[in-house]
């Protein structure tokens, strides 16, 4: 056993320091990036947010309205076999230009995907590979098999929350690690294991071992409001994905309920009893359920919050003098909050 004691960050933990900028206006600054890849050849510019690959997130209807501001989507991976070959198919390039498929490390999984790759004649750009446990060698050893049947495909997976595990990933094969352990709204990891990383510092960790190798990463969970999604790519990622700000919408599935006169939507962990009650039949003798199922009030469609986050993103870059969102981590100075003051005043 051993403790590290330096102090580990999460988004609530600090704040941006504004800074002198020449930026006249938050039209100005340009959200859009194109990443050179470490093993992939694929260069398409985007703006780097992803919808998360849960089954009340990761939907064709949010794939589709998200490509219209060059946003990306993560399927969930529990999609029919007919409907992803027709939306991946070439001519809907439009449509799937910026999603991911999403699929897990099973047997069954890699033969779902090989189907949709061939049907689609290898159209599918973009592949997260998703797992809860990115520690275990079998899924070090699938990613590795993996990249060397489908080389030309953009690979994200993960997740992880440590320099070393980042590094191994990318030197197997992988392009975006998906970093963060428990940090996300339905997700009770942390409460039932008691195994995580403050999202933050996971974030700066994770960057700093992936961009001396050429790779790149994607905050995964914690962000509730769009300065924390700022703050995360203030930290270094290179993208950011996002389950419960954008789950509740008209494009985000999840069962329709009314009380009192208004709607709401259900929105659960992918882990949860619910998810593996609907996809497995119930939660297995050996293990328990790590996430957890609420209902939020509905939030009509997507457009409006999209328009948020990136309104948050555009004037931040203002206050901090970034015209890009590539520079932004560059331009970032954080300051600590909360628990500095605790300590100064002795509050516990």
């Amino acid at each position: 056993m051993r403790i590290e004691y330096e102090p580990k960050l999460d988004f609530k933990d600090v704040l941006l320091r504004p800074k002198r900028s020449t930026l006249g206006s938050r039209a100005n600054v340009d959200l859009v990036r194109e990443y050179r890849f470490r093993h992939a050849p694929l260069r398409r510019p985007s703006v780097p947010i992803i919808a998360a690959n849960m089954d009340t997130v990761g939907t064709f209807e949010m794939a589709r309205a998200l490509a219209r501001h060059k946003l990306h989507c993560a399927l969930h991976k529990h999609h029919a076999l007919a409907d992803l070959v027709a939306f991946f198919s070439p001519e809907n390039r439009a449509e799937n230009a910026y999603t991911f498929y999403s699929l897990g490390i099973l047997e069954a999984d890699l033969a779902k995907f090989e189907k949709v790759w061939s049907k689609t004649g290898g159209a599918i750009e973009w592949v997260c590979i998703d797992v809860a446990n990115g520690y275990t060698e079998a899924f070090v050893d699938f990613v590795r098999r993996f990249r060397e049947r489908y080389p030309s495909v953009a690979l994200m997976a993960g997740n992880v929350v440590t320099s070393d595990m980042t590094e191994a990933l990318i030197l197997a094969g992988v392009d975006i690690v998906k970093v963060g352990i428990g940090p996300g709204s339905v997700c009770t990891t942390r409460k039932m294991t008691g195994v995580g990383y403050p999202q933050l510092s996971a974030i700066i960790e994770c960057a700093d071992a992936a961009h001396g190798l050429g790779g790149q990463i994607c905050g995964d969970g914690g962000c509730t409001v769009p300065g924390d999604v700022v703050k995360a790519f203030g930290g270094g990622a290179d993208f950011v994905m996002l389950g419960g700000m954008l789950a509740a919408h008209d494009e985000s599935g999840g069962e329709l309920e009314e009380r009192d006169g208004r709607v709401y939507r259900r929105f659960y962990g992918m882990s949860s009893a619910e998810a593996m009650e609907k996809y497995a039949g119930g939660v297995a003798r050996y293990r328990a359920s790590e996430g957890k199922s609420v209902v939020l009030e509905a939030r009509g469609p997507v457009e409006d919050t999209v328009q948020e986050i990136l309104g948050g993103l555009r004037s931040a870059c203002t206050y901090v003098g970034a015209r890009k969102l590539k520079d932004l981590s560059r331009c970032t100075t954080f300051v600590r909050v909360g628990q500095q003051i605790n300590e100064v005043y002795g509050r516990s």
